[in-house]
Formats: C-alpha cells, sequence, structure tokens
C-alpha cells in the first residue's frame, strides 16, 4: 500500500522507495526480526535502524503489469530480536487517554506499517490528530464505486488541505460484473446488503491489510451501543491477517473508541478542518449513496445506514470483530439465543394504557374485518434502540389516547415471532407501527420515520 506522508516529517519518503522492482524475481516477502506465526502479539521497534527496503506484496501476481500501489508497502528487514506486546493490558493502560495520545503511540509502534482507514465521514478527525502527532503518517480509503458524489469531493478537498495522497482500494472487477449480472444493481434492498458489502469493501480491505501490521479506525462505542459497545482502544484485530498472515499479525487501533459523538464534533468545528458537506444535509453516518440516508432529530446516527434492516443488522462486516454477541442472538436481529424469545432483556413499553398482545391476540385482532374500534400497535423488540427511544412518545401517545376510542398496544415480535410478524403483520425492521381501522381488515403501516408524540398522532388522527 502506497503511503501519505505529512510534509512537516524531517524524514520525508520519496516515491521512489516504494516503487515495484521490473522484475517479478525481486518480489520477495523479507522476514521481520525473528517474527513467528507462533509469535501472535510481536511489534518492531521501529527506533531501530531499517535497512535494505525491499517491496512486499499483498496479494498474487497478476497477468497485468502493474499492481495497485494501495496493496504493496515497504517492510524492513531487522536483524534485532522482536518485542512481545500485550495489547489487553496496553489497552487497558491506554482507557482513559487522549486520542492524541493513542495516536502518537500507535504511530510511534508502527510507523511505515500502519495506516489510517478513512471514510469519507467524520474519521477525518482522525488524519488531524495524526497530523498533530507530526509523524509521518499515511491514508487508505475503499472507493466502492457507489459513493455520494460529495464524498469524491470531500476526498479531494482533505488532500489538498493536509498535502497527502489517498491510497484507494478498488473492487474486484470481475466479481462486481458477477453480482450485478446475477442479482442487478439493487439486490442488497431484496436479500440484505451483506453480499454487496462482502465484494465492494471487505474483500478489497482484506487485500490492504495484508501489507500491513496495523491499522487506525474511526470506531466509536457509541457508534451502535448495540454493537460497538466493547471496542477497545487497540487490539489484536480478531477478523483479518496482517502482513505476516495468520492469526495475531495484525494489530487494529480505534483511539476515538471512548470518544462520543457530540465531542468529535466540537474537536473538528476548533480544528477548522475540512468535513463532507453531506453532514449539512442531515447525514451523520455515511457509506454508499444507495445505503445511506439523512437522519431526522432524535434518531440515532447508525438509523441513516442499512434502514430497511434490524437495528442489529447494521453493519457491513469490517469491524464484524467489535460486534457484541449475547446470549439473545442480537446480531441476527431475533432476540432468541435461547430458543424462545423470552427474558434476557427488560421489557419495553410498560404504561397501564398500553395493551400487551399474545400471538393469539394479534391475530384476533388482525382476522377482525370489522372492530368496535380502532387499534395502533407497535411491533418492537426491547434490545432495539431505536424501540427503546421511542418509548417515551410511544407511551405518551397512549395516554393521550386513553379513553378516546383508540386502543394503543404492544406486540413482541422478535424470537419465534418474528417470521410470523414478517409474513403477516408487514415487519421490515424494528419498530413497526401499524394501525387497524374499524372497517377495514388489513393494517395500514406506518410509514414516518418521525415517532414524537406530535407525529403519531397525526397519523391517528388522519385515519380513525
Amino acid at each position: 500500500m502506497a503511503f501519505a506522508v505529512t510534509s512537516s516529517s524531517s524524514a520525508a519518503i520519496s516515491g521512489s522507495s516504494f516503487s515495484r522492482s521490473s522484475s517479478s524475481a525481486d518480489l520477495k516477502v523479507p522476514q521481520i526480526g525473528s517474527f513467528r506465526l507462533a509469535d501472535r502479539y510481536a511489534t518492531v521497534n521501529l527506533s531501530q535502524k531499517r535497512c535494505a527496503v525491499k517491496p512486499v506484496n499483498a496479494e498474487p501476481k497478476r497477468n497485468d503489469s502493474l499492481l495497485p500501489q494501495a496493496a504493496s508497502i515497504s517492510a524492513p528487514e531487522v536483524s534485532e530480536k522482536v518485542e512481545v506486546e500485550d495489547f489487553e493490558q496496553l489497552a487497558k493502560e491506554l482507557d482513559n487517554a487522549s486520542p492524541l495520545e493513542i495516536m502518537d503511540k500507535a504511530l510511534e509502534k508502527f510507523g511505515n506499517d500502519i495506516a489510517i482507514a478513512f471514510s469519507g465521514a467524520e474519521d477525518v478527525a482522525l488524519i488531524e490528530y495524526a497530523k498533530l502527532t507530526g509523524r509521518p503518517f499515511r491514508v487508505f480509503s475503499l472507493d466502492t464505486g457507489r459513493l455520494n458524489p460529495e464524498t469524491y469531493r470531500f476526498f479531494d478537498e482533505v488532500e489538498k488541505h493536509y498535502g497527502i495522497r489517498i491510497e484507494y482500494m478498488f473492487p474486484d472487477a470481475v466479481e462486481v460484473q458477477a453480482l450485478v449480472r446475477s442479482k442487478g444493481l439493487f439486490s442488497f434492498y431484496e436479500d440484505g446488503h451483506q453480499e454487496c458489502c462482502r465484494v465492494r469493501k471487505v474483500r478489497p480491505l482484506r487485500r490492504a491489510l495484508k501489507g500491513l501490521r496495523a491499522w487506525i479506525t474511526g470506531q466509536r462505542k457509541d457508534q451502535s451501543p448495540g454493537t460497538r459497545s466493547e471496542v477497545p482502544v487497540v487490539q489484536v484485530d480478531p477478523v483479518f491477517e496482517g502482513l505476516e498472515g495468520g492469526v495475531g499479525s495484525l494489530v487494529k487501533w480505534n483511539p476515538v473508541a471512548n470518544v462520543d459523538g457530540t465531542d468529535i464534533w466540537n474537536f473538528l468545528r476548533a480544528m477548522n478542518v475540512p468535513v463532507n458537506s453531506l453532514h449539512s444535509q442531515g447525514f451523520v453516518s455515511i457509506g454508499c449513496e444507495p445505503c445511506t440516508r439523512p437522519v431526522l432529530p432524535g434518531q440515532h446516527e447508525r438509523e441513516g445506514r442499512w434502514w430497511w434492516e434490524d437495528a442489529k443488522a447494521k453493519e457491513c462486516g469490517l469491524h464484524k470483530g467489535n460486534l457484541k454477541q449475547d446470549s439473545s442472538a442480537q446480531l441476527n436481529g431475533n432476540g432468541n439465543g435461547n430458543g424462545n424469545g423470552a427474558a434476557a432483556h427488560t421489557d419495553i413499553f410498560d404504561s397501564q394504557s398500553l395493551v400487551t398482545l399474545s400471538r393469539a391476540g394479534i391475530e384476533n385482532l388482525a382476522r377482525l374485518e370489522s372492530r368496535k374500534e380502532p387499534w395502533i400497535v407497535v411491533l418492537y423488540a426491547p434490545w432495539c434502540p431505536y424501540c427503546q427511544a421511542m418509548e417515551e412518545s410511544y407511551v405518551a401517545l397512549a395516554e393521550k389516547l386513553a379513553g378516546s376510542g383508540v386502543k394503543v398496544a404492544k406486540f413482541r415480535a422478535d424470537g419465534e415471532q418474528k417470521e410470523y410478524a414478517q409474513k403477516e403483520l408487514q415487519l421490515g425492521s424494528f419498530p413497526t407501527i401499524l394501525f387497524f381501522p374499524k372497517h377495514s381488515a388489513k393494517p395500514i403501516k406506518y410509514g414516518s420515520e418521525k415517532r414524537d408524540v406530535d407525529s403519531l398522532m397525526a397519523f391517528v388522527n388522519a385515519l380513525r
């Protein structure tokens, strides 16, 4: 992988240092000290003298004459003994450290063998922190081919602002062509986004990381409390492999893991750095154009990503090893780790003004062609952060409608009830809100993302 190097470094690295040899015989992988696969958590003391730098390829030689520069980096031949690092202990020591201190430690330890993963969103903060350390750094990004025009313009602005060259990794054209030809351009709306993300993001990232010994990400715990709540500031990457190959060959740094999103934005404003213009249009978490949309006030930032899927499916696979998994099988949105979808989570929407519907109860309600009174029902899962976020407004709605002739109810639709809710009750993601009119058998689905009490009241008043 090629480097993006700050101009402030006294040890500026010329492009020729990373050029490929014209002879394929020179493309050999040097040993780094006495590193072996068994030495899982080894790092090189980068203050030691480097010598005889040769290119290392991150993927097999292709028929074409030029490998992507971002897939090749330079690695040193070091004769000194490799130092063994306990990264779990280091994570504990740095847990209360500032992002700047963590970034400085990462660049100090890995030097030319580490790179910042830049998505074109608010993780420009990582580049700013790297610049503030005064150390050389490099940046790479994944160009999926489906990004917003504003994101591409932002990439160019960042390069000019910091005087760097971002190295882009692209998906394999043959794989993309096969996916589009067999399933179309928007298959992810129908069968989940994982396959598309695997082709356009995960595999290109895997190629990039094979040329590194460590990488830096913008993961934060508050980005997705249900899946990223246990992200450490540094860890041995549990999913991807690095330069030496095998388990434990790559270290992952998350300098802003403990930082609140609001504080990130205060930092960006204070430093007057460029930001993606999409942020001013309501976009918080930014990904590919077809899979990202603005969020409304009060919504969580990840609700704008893959909005048609369950809350626990809002990950692309780049940080699979950091996803929190518990006894309720939250990752697949079922909440049925014990087989019956029960317990594990405290129930929500607790109010005397609310009716709790059983499976038999909602089946009876759905079968009635003529009801004595209309009903509004939320299909929910107690572990879902978006359901939790609307609890206050939905309870307020129930209290407001008490005695009005409109019944307000809830139906827990995860676990064993999920398949039924998907087939019979229009469940797409949690929460789903349905209105059952007095004189119509088919329920009407609430289509808005606004879940405040006034918006819900307007929905009810328009139909009762």
